[in-house]
């Protein structure tokens, strides 16, 4: 039987928020488990929903969810009914799981995942299941079961993690997208780019396009290869052709994106220069949608990638002083951050740096980007078991000793930054998306 499931003669019947929690927790000790076996089997005693809109379907390292993001809001602003579907969620985990824009309700959570775990026992009792699904494998479900049932135009599906095994890689998409190939995950993906790169090649479905983020390079080399093999048409974001252009303006970097003759010229919703690459992957991908078609007009590009807005991407969350929240939750996201540290942050005042990250993370390489700029480093805390405790992280980079404040409680690590930064200066909150979830929590909670 299912976690936190009991004998039942409604096996469909829907839980209520507190057992769709208990539900939920139970499912993570199941953790990760790759392959696309199980949620098959599951999906197809639920009738397939996934079968039942076109989607597209985005893998990278970095820069898939804010391209997701993109894509939502320009379809969102040509008029269609999207689903997006996204991970990790910050606060709520309904955030994974939205409809024109709108986060699945809880009752409908309830509902469909009272379905899914009816559907789970029955298929575990008949020995049609070889383990029981994953959080991830159950979550990706629902999605899909929500969006049939809304009767979504297109839907926009994030990777989990890699993409060959990844829950999501049962759709046969419009476009497959691939943002971005850095080494992260490598205890599950393999430890150089080009394994990477194969396992999130894996998207890559016969005949389908694929929109390629990397501009060189091995991890470059394997997708062009993988989309060869099956015949995909191979659609690069940069090269002989297509470059991006940005400049400083009052309101923050324009970008100039030229494809085939074509220009697109911007200022993105999401602060940073790495959000320009990102619009252009987006552009490419919607590129491809006019090839079949099903194009965006030209209008609701500029209004979606104006407009967007996603959470936890150098977010504002304060004045006086300024609060950003970012995850640069990896090296290369944390490349990013410093950045926009340098051209965004650097002389507006004293900055503060908050700091957490997860255990099995590049902690080294990723502090050593982000700490130099900062006045002050505040390495704090964060509830889960794979976070590096504070002095793991002061271990980790001795060298910036000199200023690093070890406060482990997230509340008084906030007071203590907005304090050293005073109302002109700016605080960084910055190092897992599980660090920004919690600074969410507390915000709404205040």
């Amino acid at each position: 039987m299912s976690p936190g499931s009991r004998p039942s003669r409604s096996p469909f019947r829907p839980l209520s928020p507190s057992e769709v929690r208990a539900y939920l927790r139970a499912l993570e000790r199941f953790g990760i488990k790759l392959g696309l076996d199980n949620i098959r089997v599951l999906l197809h005693a639920l009738g397939d929903p996934h079968l039942a809109f076109p989607s597209i379907h985005v893998a990278g390292t970095n820069g898939k969810g804010s391209v997701c993001a993109m894509l939502d809001a320009v379809l969102r602003a040509d008029g269609r009914r999207t689903g997006l579907y996204t991970s990790p969620h910050l606060v709520d985990v309904r955030e994974r799981i939205r409809v024109g824009g709108r986060m699945i309700g809880r009752a409908e959570l309830g509902r469909l995942l009272g379905r899914i775990r009816g559907a789970i026992d029955g298929l575990l009792e008949a020995g049609r299941l070889d383990a029981h699904p994953t959080f991830f494998e159950v979550l990706t479900t629902l999605a899909f079961l929500h969006f049939a049932n809304r009767k979504v135009d297109i839907a926009i599906l994030e990777v989990g993690l890699g993409g060959r095994f990844d829950a999501t890689n049962v759709v046969t998409p419009l476009v497959s997208a691939i943002t971005s190939i850095a080494l992260d995950h490598r205890e599950h993906l393999g430890g150089s780019l080009a394994a990477i790169a194969g396992e999130k090649a894996g998207i890559i479905k016969p005949g389908v396009p694929v929109v390629c983020g990397p501009e060189r390079g091995a991890a470059r080399a394997v997708i062009k290869a993988r989309a060869a093999e099956l015949q995909a048409p191979f659609r690069p974001v940069f090269g002989r052709g297509r470059e991006l252009l940005a400049a400083r303006t009052p309101s923050g970097l324009a970008f100039r994106y030229a494809s085939e003759g074509d220009v697109y010229e911007f200022v993105p919703g999401l602060r940073g220069e790495h959000q320009g690459v990102n619009a252009a992957t987006a552009i490419a991908v919607l590129r491809e949608l006019d090839r079949l078609g099903r194009g965006p007009t030209r209008r609701a590009v500029m209004k979606g990638l104006t407009s967007v807005r996603w959470e936890g991407r150098l977010e504002v969350v304060g004045r006086r002083p300024a609060v950003f929240l970012d995850g640069a939750h990896n090296e290369e996201g944390a490349r990013a951050v410093a950045r926009f540290i340098r051209d965004e942050i650097r002389g507006r005042g004293r900055f503060i740096l908050v700091f957490a990250m997860m255990r099995d993370k590049a902690i080294r390489r990723s502090a050593r980007l982000l700490f130099p700029p900062a006045r002050r480093i505040i390495l704090t805390g964060i509830p889960f078991t794979r976070a590096a405790s504070p002095e793991e992280i002061l271990k980790a980079v001795p060298e910036f000793a000199r200023k690093i404040v070890i406060e482990p409680d997230l509340l008084r690590a906030l007071r203590l930054a907005r304090r050293e930064a005073g109302p002109a200066g700016v605080v960084l909150v910055a190092g897992s998306l599980y660090l920004v979830g919690e600074v969410k929590k507390l915000c709404r909670a205040s």
